[in-house]
């Protein structure tokens, strides 16, 4: 009766986060379409620079710098780095099931973070406020999405592996801190409205939870590698 009720929390708790996930989403949608974060994503953006509107970007000299170099571990190129080397670990481990899982749900998860850019077709705030190159549609964040899609994902996935609690909790832990500074990043570099960045990190966490929850159905990982 107890491994029964453990089997059923342990079904029950990445559902209730997946729907938590896609309800912070589908509700910052719907407010963003209707103009009602406006007003605070404005005064956010403004928050981090000095004089308001138009200002410089607070904070020492380096700080800029620094968050340039953040915002690109939500890069393409970096993801695609961070993938591959995944992928190639998971294959040494023998885990190849769980490699074309963390390929594909990192390929799939990306064509996703597209669709919804130009689905909502969200312009970006304007351009005087950016610190560094940026085009495209604006919501959901792409670097906070994809960053969350990749980084939580495959931390799910190798955390799986981890032969204790606190290995897996280290691992999840990392990943969802990068991804956040990499959202944080977004903001602060003006590229993105803060919105934007929390619609990005609902989207980029449901997806890892669903990708968690086919690797746990699919009994991945649970295998000893040869």
């Amino acid at each position: 009766m107890v491994i029964q009720r453990n089997f059923e929390l342990r079904l029950l708790w990445p559902i209730v986060l997946l729907g938590l996930c896609l309800w912070g989403f589908l509700n910052l949608a719907g407010e963003m379409m209707e103009g009602d974060l406006h007003a605070v994503d404005e005064w956010l953006l403004s928050w981090f620079r000095t004089g308001g509107v138009g200002g410089a970007a607070w904070g020492p000299r380096w700080l800029p710098d620094v968050m340039r170099d953040i915002t690109a571990l939500g890069s393409p190129t970096v993801l695609i780095l961070t993938v591959s080397a995944v992928c190639g670990y998971l294959m040494m481990a023998g885990q190849w099931h769980m490699m074309w899982l963390a390929a594909g749900s990192s390929l799939l998860g990306w064509g996703v973070s597209i669709a919804l850019k130009h689905g909502f077709a969200r312009a970006r705030p304007d351009a005087l406020f950016h610190g560094t190159l940026a085009d495209g549609y604006s919501f959901p964040s792409g670097h906070a999405m994809m960053s969350a899609v990749v980084f939580l994902t495959l931390a799910t996935l190798v955390a799986r592996l981890a032969p204790r609690t606190r290995l897996r909790v280290y691992a999840i832990g990392v990943a969802a801190g990068v991804s956040a500074l990499v959202g944080l990043s977004r903001v602060y570099l003006g590229v993105h409205w803060a919105s934007d960045v929390a619609a990005g990190w609902a989207a980029g966490a449901a997806w890892a939870v669903l990708v968690w929850m086919v690797a746990h159905r699919l009994h991945l990982g649970q295998g000893r590698s040869q």
